[in-house]
């Protein structure tokens, strides 16, 4: 299996900015994709190779460009207004009901329109890892395009939550959702398995209202857990994408039996809609070790996943998205993969 890898990553290093400078360090760190790298290297799993330069044009057929065009300029606006110790980009409020929602020019502002939570810190290298990671995605579907069984797509930072014209949950641009689009365009018809811990809230809202996409959605379930107001059961797509979007909300401690019937839920839903490519966001914060998600997912687990993703024999595109614990994700990451390649 080939891999796409970008060090652009490396540049960014998100933590949170309090007063007086200092940062307080965050989860969504470099050493996460480094882990899975070593991995992928020690188990021979395939090439890594260097992403392709795919230009703005397939990231504004998903996103909005007033967001692209903020995401590449915001770092600056920051420092241009607070100085250069100004080192994380937070917003710290939002046209909240009530308030207008005209929009201001000053940094502030914008951050509270493009910008859904205060978790998501643009920092110096931000716009140069979310751009090598779009690319990182879109190196890999053009390899499921030109005929490979699969590819997996390093990509850092995740991308999963952000939406058309809204970042957050660690994500600034959503790579799947514009690996997918890539695909679409292309005359395929993907299928989106998102199996991360938590809901990919950007990716439903970006295809919420079309049927040439389907999303599926394995995760815990939005009463007690991130993003908290997307991910409901009920939610099954509107317009055009009615019934074109499941949702599979878990509770506290899931373990591989109770996930395995998600599964099955799932595989029924995307056999219905008859794909002829499967992209999955590969998030591994399912583990039961991970600190900062609740399920029980171990690493022999991951083989069973791996083993049931290949179980579609259809042409998949591996999306890296969440998992902290660092010391297991390239173990944990890596058996989906070997498991998938052994059929």
């Amino acid at each position: 299996m080939k891999t796409f890898y970008s060090p652009a990553h490396l540049g960014h290093i998100p933590a949170q900015e309090f007063e007086g400078g200092r940062l307080l360090p965050a989860v969504e760190i470099p050493s996460r994709a480094e882990s899975v790298r070593a991995r992928i290297e020690e188990r021979k799993l395939g090439p890594i190779l260097e992403p392709h330069e795919f230009g703005n044009e397939p990231v504004v057929r998903v996103h909005d460009p007033e967001l692209v065009g903020f995401l590449g300029e915001a770092f600056a606006a920051w420092q241009k207004a607070y100085g250069p110790k100004a080192l994380a980009a937070l917003p710290s409020r939002w046209p909240a009901p009530g308030l207008s929602a005209r929009r201001a020019p000053d940094i502030e502002s914008r951050l509270g329109t493009f910008a859904f939570d205060a978790g998501t810190p643009i920092m110096k290298g931000t716009w140069e890892a979310a751009r090598a990671a779009v690319n990182v995605a879109l190196s890999a579907a053009q390899e499921i395009r030109g005929g490979e069984k699969s590819a997996f797509a390093l990509a850092r930072p995740p991308g999963h939550h952000a939406a058309g014209d809204v970042f957050g949950g660690f994500c600034y641009l959503n790579n799947i959702a514009i690996a997918a689009q890539y695909l679409a365009d292309a005359g395929m018809r993907p299928a989106i398995l998102d199996v991360d811990y938590h809901h990919g809230n950007g990716t439903q809202t970006i295809f919420y209202r079309r049927s040439d996409v389907l999303f599926c959605s394995i995760h815990a379930d939005p009463n007690f857990a991130y993003p908290h107001f997307l991910g409901f059961a009920d939610e099954h797509g509107e317009g055009a994408g009615e019934n074109a979007n499941l949702n599979l909300p878990m509770p506290k401690g899931t373990d591989w039996a109770a996930y395995g019937g998600a599964f099955a839920a799932a595989r029924k839903k995307i056999e219905a809609f008859g794909p002829d490519v499967l992209l999955v966001s590969l998030g591994l914060d399912t583990f039961v070790d991970d600190p900062i998600a609740r399920f029980c997912l171990t690493s022999d687990d991951y083989l069973k996943l791996g083993d049931a993703i290949a179980g579609f024999r259809l042409p998949t595109l591996f999306v890296f998205e969440g998992g902290y614990n660092v010391e297991k994700l390239g173990l944990n990451t890596v058996n989906v993969l070997e498991a998938f390649l052994a059929h």
